[in-house]
């Protein structure tokens, strides 16, 4: 049956239907807000997936460029792989979903958001959580939500929820929040040095928001939801649990406490081994071979109930550390010769190298979406290699967590980047991950700002990165620790991963992906307090006496810039038809040369001669000739009655020979030749644009000089 159900949501109307398409799907929604249209489809496979430990949930976000009004650029004209941005807004409907789900759970569940109409004004983000939440909590799929979520704004100094395009513009703050009715399920952020306090009160307005459409959402469900499906449980065997708790768990409590990950992982290895073999030896192999998940995933969740149990009651952290304590930090800069700017930063056993490339304003990055943003001049990359955590396995190209990784580095570190006009540069930067123990993206932030500054670009400010964990106490929900600077086990086995990059002013950039149903303001407000602390230290103590500011002088393998500005009527004279003129400067000179179309022109060479030589070239193509104007020009043609000059400016006038000297000359030829170098005045221009030149009338005021001098 087809409905309709209708609500506000920051002062507009937003829509859910459901029953009217897609009626196969396990549950689908179309979600309005104001003319952008979102449609959500949910699905999942009738029986579990077998051999696997984990929840296998799929969210995609499919930006359909008709949806704007656009045709695709690809050769096919069809929407290829999906669009850095569209990733990063699967991974944001992921996050506060799949801690919802039970997690016995082992059925493919496959979340499909498809973007069939644009309103820039209104988020089809938005639109697809909300679709998201609501589709799943409709469906007879297991879930625990609804969820939902909400952007916020911050301009002159107010909150704003769902900001207009006009209000985005003047915005010093990017937040998205997710959340069900009683706690925060997702952060991620950019923004302008928000000061702790600011950001917290954007996320509480955040949630009194997302309350109502979560209250929203769970009148629908009790309306038209279907009743939820029964499933098998993938629950550990408890009888098999509780023999390897009871054989095995002091020294596996012993075996986790390795600092170093390499004989912490050599120790589960071993452990591993010997548990398996103690249940050949009790039960034999076929047991074993029956009960081969149920002992492994015992073995994982021991090592869990470890971890957890140690960090809980004793506040020891696997590798010795204290509970606010940072692992050990080092950075160093200019490592390679040639390339723009380069650094190293080291944490623990975190170590990531980051490298700049200056490039033309040219070389900025195209984007092909349905939002207004076409191009970027700041691009951030990141590489997880597998020999960064002992792998052996190809590369085969970044996948979602990369992209993911290097769009929070990115947006870490925009706010400090300098403006175009004061850097006419495109900046990328490539982090490359060269060992993993947790928190690379972070590693990346820090070695990104050190390699900015290696490499010459003016940043406002330098800006860090430290992640929090959290380990709650199931049997006390209000008791919990949190944790400085987590490594790979804790943010395996916690239940938080509370990312903040900024400078000591205010934060930049925040992603958090947690495991539990939610985060309540307390933790959120201490996770602020713990990271700007870590930030400031790892500035101080670290990095700056490293390197303090950005280096005068940029590479000398890096292009310099000359800038000029020419009327704007004259760029089709300096680009030439066909582009005839530009590609002559350019050979000659052997620059790369950007043209704006408000008549900003940038020439990048490595060679200050060259590049002098091409602006002189440009500008004397540009320049305004007008009579009484002295030029120098060169003697292009020789003709009996004089010489033709060019000027500049693609512009030829006539000497006469008349003109040559106030001295009597008979053939051009005693005085001129081709390709010589010579100062004329314009004489006059007349109406058909023909300009007539003088040599002569230049000598009385060089005599009149000489005369002086004497």
């Amino acid at each position: 049956m087809f409905k309709i159900y209708e609500t506000e949501l920051a002062g507009r109307k937003l829509t859910i239907e459901t029953g009217k398409i897609a009626e196969l799907a396990n549950g689908n929604v179309v979600v309005r807000y104001g003319d952008t249209v979102v449609m959500v489809n949910v699905t999942a496979s009738k029986e579990p997936r077998e051999g696997i430990d984990f929840f296998p949930l799929s969210v995609d976000y499919e930006e359909k460029l008709y949806a704007v009004g656009k045709i695709p650029g690809s050769f096919q004209k069809r929407e290829g792989k999906p669009a850095d941005k569209a990733i990063l807004t699967a991974r944001a409907i992921d996050r506060p979903l799949r801690p919802l789900f039970p997690k016995d759970f082992r059925n493919d569940v496959c979340v499909v958001a498809t973007v069939l109409s644009v309103e820039q004004d209104n988020s089809p983000e938005v639109c697809a959580m909300i679709g998201a939440s609501a589709a799943l909590a409709i469906s007879d799929i297991p879930f625990g939500g609804p969820t939902a979520a909400v952007n916020v704004g911050y301009v002159d100094n107010q909150i704003i929820i769902n900001p207009t395009v006009e209000q985005r513009e003047k915005s010093r703050l990017t937040l998205t929040v997710a959340a069900t009715e009683e706690k925060i399920t997702m952060i991620e952020a950019g923004a302008d040095e928000i000061p702790n306090d600011t950001m917290l009160e954007a996320i509480k307005v955040a949630h009194e928001e997302i309350k109502k459409i979560c209250h929203f959402i769970a009148d629908i469900q009790k309306d038209i939801g279907k009743p939820k499906f029964a499933y098998p449980s993938f629950q550990v065997d408890e009888a098999v649990f509780t023999e390897i708790k009871e054989n095995f768990k002091e020294r596996m409590y012993q075996d986790v406490q390795a600092v170093d990950k390499e004989i912490r992982d050599e120790n589960i290895t071993k452990i591993t081994e010997d548990i398996t073999n103690y249940f050949v030896e009790k039960y034999g192999e076929e047991e074993k071979k029956n009960k081969k998940q149920d002992i492994a995933d015992s073995i994982h969740d021991l090592e869990k109930e470890c971890v957890r149990e140690m960090i809980l009651k004793e506040h020891k952290r696997p590798d010795g550390r204290k509970i606010d304590e940072i692992r050990p930090l080092s950075c160093e800069v200019g490592l390679l010769p040639r390339v723009h700017g380069s650094a190293l930063f080291t944490r623990g056993q975190t170590q990531v190298m980051s490298v700049v490339t200056l490039g033309m304003k040219s070389e900025e990055q195209m984007l092909d979406g349905i939002d207004e943003e076409d191009a970027k001049r700041y691009m951030h990359q990141y590489n997880f290699p597998a020999y960064s955590v002992g792998e052996a396995r190809p590369s085969r190209g970044p996948g979602r967590r990369e992209i993911g990784h290097g769009a929070l580095a990115e947006k870490a570190l925009v706010p400090v980047i300098p403006s175009e006009e004061e850097f006419p540069y495109s900046i990328r930067v490539v982090s490359e991950v060269l060992s993993s123990n947790g928190s690379t993206s972070q590693a990346s932030i820090c070695g990104s700002t050190l390699a900015l500054m290696d490499a010459g670009v003016p940043i406002k400010k330098p800006v860090a990165g430290i992640s929090t964990g959290l380990i709650t106490d199931k049997e006390n929900p209000n008791h919990y620790i949190m944790l400085t600077d987590i490594q790979g086990i804790e943010d395996f086995f916690g239940d938080m991963d509370f990312k903040v990059g900024g400078t000591k002013d205010g934060i930049t950039a925040i992603q958090v992906d947690i495991k539990i149903d939610g985060l309540t303001y307390d933790i959120i407000k201490e996770a602020f307090e713990r990271t700007k602390v870590a930030r400031d230290y790892i500035l101080d103590e670290v990095m700056l006496p490293v390197i303090s500011k950005p280096r005068e002088e940029i590479s000398p393998y890096a292009p310099r810039i000359l800038t000029t500005t020419i009327a704007v009527d004259k760029i089709k004279d300096v680009i030439g038809p066909g582009g005839k003129m530009i590609n002559k400067i350019i050979d000659e000179t052997g620059v790369k040369i950007d043209i704006e179309d408000d008549g900003r022109v940038c020439i990048y060479s490595t060679d200050t001669q060259n590049a002098q030589k091409a602006l002189k070239m440009i500008e004397d193509i540009a320049k305004e000739i007008e009579e009484g104007g002295i030029y120098d020009g060169v003697v292009t043609r020789i003709m009996n009655f004089g010489a033709f000059v060019d000027i500049g400016g693609g512009k030829e006038g006539l000497l006469h020979i008349s003109k040559i000297s106030s001295k009597r000359v008979d053939k051009v030829e005693d005085v001129l030749a081709v390709g010589d170098e010579i100062t004329v005045k314009v004489l006059d221009i007349d109406s058909q644009g023909r300009i007539n030149l003088s040599m002569k009338d230049l000598e009385k005021g060089r005599e009149e000089t000489e005369h002086q001098d004497k």
